[in-house]
């Protein structure tokens, strides 16, 4: 009677933590991760940056085509938007930790262009260790997730951001977590009232949560 094969293909992140957890030796070990398949068209691996100790940090989806390629966080048209937000709401960018759920870029190739894919759960869920070490190391006091994909990383499959944006949720991850609209969406809103209306809701989400972090310091 044959037995059945023992698969030794990683399945998530966990496999490729390095024993001791500071920043830099997570971003170095996220270099080699192999936890899912995304790895294989992206460019990089797009790690986390900010400060080891922040008070804040924001949690995006996914690189996206310039993260993707110059390797960084928040650069392209959406870290823009979010400059602009966190200018307006009176939080410096170099104060804030800044990371996404899924640490490689997904995407479906539209000619010339690689145009955004939404990663699938088994991406988020092989990608989590990683987001997991970033928040023991960083100790955030408040965690803002940028879109629904990031807020469901960490608060559940049922948080909907179009019913519970804004709110303060008590949670074991930090002092408070709050979800809001992720930059890519506002700028994807068909209609130009209702990306003003989305980017006023943005930043006011951020000032609270800033507000939130002074409250507890």
């Amino acid at each position: 009677m044959k037995t059945a094969k023992t698969s030794s293909v990683p399945t998530s992140a966990a496999d490729f933590l390095p024993p001791r957890e500071t920043l830099p030796r997570l971003q170095a070990a996220a270099r080699e991760c192999r936890g899912c398949e995304l790895y294989e068209r992206a460019t990089q691996t797009v790690f986390g940056e900010g400060p080891a100790k922040a008070s804040l940090m924001l949690v995006g989806e996914v690189p996206g085509d310039q993260e993707d390629r110059l390797g960084h966080p928040f650069v392209g048209p959406a870290g823009r938007l979010l400059d602009d937000a966190l200018a307006t709401a009176k939080i410096a960018r170099q104060e804030v930790y800044l990371t996404n759920a899924v640490k490689h870029f997904d995407w479906e190739p539209r000619g010339k262009r690689r145009l955004h894919a939404r990663p699938k759960t088994r991406h988020v869920n092989a990608c989590r260790p990683w987001l997991e070490a970033e928040i023991r190391v960083v100790k955030p006091r408040v965690i803002i997730c940028l879109g629904a994909l990031a807020a469901q990383a960490l608060l559940g499959r049922d948080f909907r951001i179009t019913r519970d944006r804004g709110e303060l949720i008590a949670s074991s991850w930090a002092w408070r977590i709050m979800a809001t609209w992720h930059p890519s969406a506002v700028l994807r809103a068909p209609e130009v009232r209702d990306r003003e209306r989305m980017q006023q809701e943005l930043t006011d989400d951020l000032r609270k949560a800033a507000r939130m972090t002074k409250d507890r310091q």
